[in-house]
């Protein structure tokens, strides 16, 4: 497993301390997991994704990652509606753990763009970690 300071942590997203990542990409957010999420995980075998349409509130689970450790439930950083989904995953999961903010898990249409400021900051999101 990495050390904290192996982390990478790009300062562009807004993290959760579920160890969810998002990104504005225009009128919609990209979601994935961390670089710590899938080190901690181990090799992804399996990931359960979300149907477009579907709309979820902050904080509801949205699918699952399967590792060979455990499986791990994917939470929704902002509440909104799923307009898109990463379908590479489902024939090749382990791209999360070759690149895990390149390889996005599913992208929203956000219901409300304020929460999006309540995300945790690169550096608020390492002082988690370390916490």
């Amino acid at each position: 497993m990495k050390e904290i300071d192996e982390l990478q942590l790009p300062e562009d997203l807004g993290y959760t301390d579920e160890h969810e990542w998002a990104k504005v990409t225009g009128d919609t957010i990209r979601i994935g997991v961390t670089d710590y999420a899938q080190d901690q995980l181990g090799d992804i075998v399996f990931v359960e994704l979300p149907a477009v349409g579907d709309s979820f509130e902050k904080g509801d689970e949205c699918g699952t990652l399967e590792s060979v450790k455990a499986v791990s439930e994917l939470y929704l950083p902002m509440s909104g509606e799923v307009v898109a989904v990463n379908t590479d995953l489902e024939d090749s999961p382990e791209l999360l753990n070759q690149d895990p903010y390149t390889n996005w898990i599913l992208e929203i249409k956000p219901a409300n763009s304020d929460e999006y400021q309540e995300l945790l900051s690169a550096s608020a999101y390492l002082e988690l970690l370390k916490g």
